[in-house]
């Protein structure tokens, strides 16, 4: 199976390889005995896997019914299903979904539903970690506002962390949102918040484990005026 590496892992990719390169001869002509070379490669190896699994890049097809459905932004888990005041962009109790990732999930972010980018704002920060609940309103994080087909407009926030500290986000105001289609990408580890109007239906719970692109974690209302 050929795997495909994300843009924003190409060059660290490289330049990770040719110090590794440099290291790793210097330690075959110069360290002895055999042995302790033998070893340093084996870990070179496994952390230069670890890196290119990281920076993974799978290109997903949604197969269900896209009529108002709202799919995961990431891989990971759900650690927060809630009642919440948005304050920041849409000024009202909404629920929000959070889904926390670790290092070895894929960080490429999608759109967690169809429709169009109306606004993208970048806030600096701090980096707590993402898992604790005030991440959402005190780290560094992007927001983008997107208005569904049904006009509902919804809110995704990608949070940096303790460890992630670069958030990458491709969307941009006019772009036609699609939940096939990257939004952006969190480097190392971090967390994506999705706020929902309240009467959208909830697919999963606290614990549950996601699939960016693919699982369907809500279904916004057809009528939201009714």
């Amino acid at each position: 199976m050929k795997v495909k590496i994300h843009r924003e892992g190409t060059n660290i990719l490289i330049v990770v390889m040719l110090i590794m390169i440099v290291i790793n001869l210097s330690a075959w002509m110069f360290i002895r005995p055999a042995v302790i070379p033998i070893v340093f490669s084996s870990i070179s190896v496994i952390l230069y896997l670890f890196i290119v699994n990281f920076f993974r890049s799978p290109r997903r097809l949604f197969k269900g019914d896209r009529q108002n459905v709202v799919v995961s932004s990431v891989d990971g888990t759900v650690v927060a299903l809630e009642e919440v005041f948005e304050p920041e962009v849409l000024r009202r109790k909404v629920r929000m979904l959070s889904v926390f990732m670790t290092v070895v999930n894929v960080h490429a972010n999608w759109f967690p539903i169809d429709g169009e980018v109306l606004m993208v704002r970048h806030h600096r920060g701090r980096f707590l970690s993402a898992y604790l609940p005030k991440a959402s309103i005190e780290n560094e994080r992007s927001t983008i506002l997107i208005r569904a087909t049904n006009g509902q407009e919804i809110v995704v926030r990608q949070i940096a962390g303790a460890v992630a500290r670069r958030i990458v986000t491709y969307a941009e105001p006019g772009d036609h949102a699609n939940i096939e289609d990257h939004l952006g990408f969190i480097k190392f580890g971090s967390r994506v918040d999705i706020y929902l109007p309240l009467d959208a239906e909830i697919y999963v719970k606290i614990g549950d484990k996601t699939t960016g692109g693919v699982t369907e974690v809500a279904r916004l209302r057809e009528n939201p005026d009714e």
